[in-house]
């Protein structure tokens, strides 16, 4: 497949992954039981959704080892914060965070910060814990909580990935402005909840 076909393979699945999410924003409840409500419940929210792809396109511009640390990260705090979610422990301005951690996330992939691995693991981390509690919280009755926290995870790692490959369009012609453009909306987004969330 030429190259110049393939350049509009990625922007296309990102529409097609992105515009279900904007419409479902956060439903109550989804049918089928632990895993498909945890599957599901990622995809659910734009704003899980973008701050979630932004973890992989700040991946890519940091190149590795951080390509693979942060996607590793991510999940793995995300599923102690949703721990902390299933057992009721409260954490105050879960929605506040995750509207930030778009905001961050994006202004990083937008102006290429190039923290140490130890400090952009440290923000992708804090920033995991107030998605994970959501997701925790949110678990709906009756659901199996070992499923929906496993199936969350995968969603997250998934959105990671997608992320990822959106930020190996810096390897192309023009892909560097295209990503610097993709964490631009990410903030724009991350803005925009946040205004919500303070209102």
């Amino acid at each position: 497949m030429p190259m110049r076909s393939l350049r509009w393979i990625v922007p296309a699945v990102a529409a097609f992954a992105l515009s279900p999410a904007a419409a479902w924003a956060h439903a109550d409840a989804h049918p089928g039981g632990g895993f498909v409500a945890g599957f599901l419940h990622p995809i659910s929210g734009l704003d899980h959704v973008v701050a979630m792809v932004a973890v992989g396109l700040w991946g890519a511009v940091l190149g590795p080892p951080a390509l693979w640390v942060l996607p590793v990260a991510f999940p793995m705090v995300m599923a102690f914060g949703g721990l902390l979610g299933l057992l009721g422990v409260p954490i105050p301005g879960v929605e506040i965070g995750i509207a930030i951690s778009g905001l961050v996330m994006g202004l990083m992939v937008l102006f290429e910060l190039r923290p140490p691995l130890w400090l952009a693991a440290l923000i992708v981390s804090a920033f995991a814990v107030f998605h994970g509690h959501a997701h925790g919280a949110e678990l709906p009755a009756g659901s199996n909580a070992l499923l929906y926290s496993l199936a969350f995870v995968i969603a997250t790692g998934l959105l990671h990935l997608l992320g990822i490959l959106l930020g190996e369009t810096r390897r192309w012609p023009g892909g560097r402005r295209f990503v610097q453009g993709a964490g631009g909306v990410v903030a724009l987004v991350g803005l925009w909840f946040l205004e919500r969330a303070l209102t």
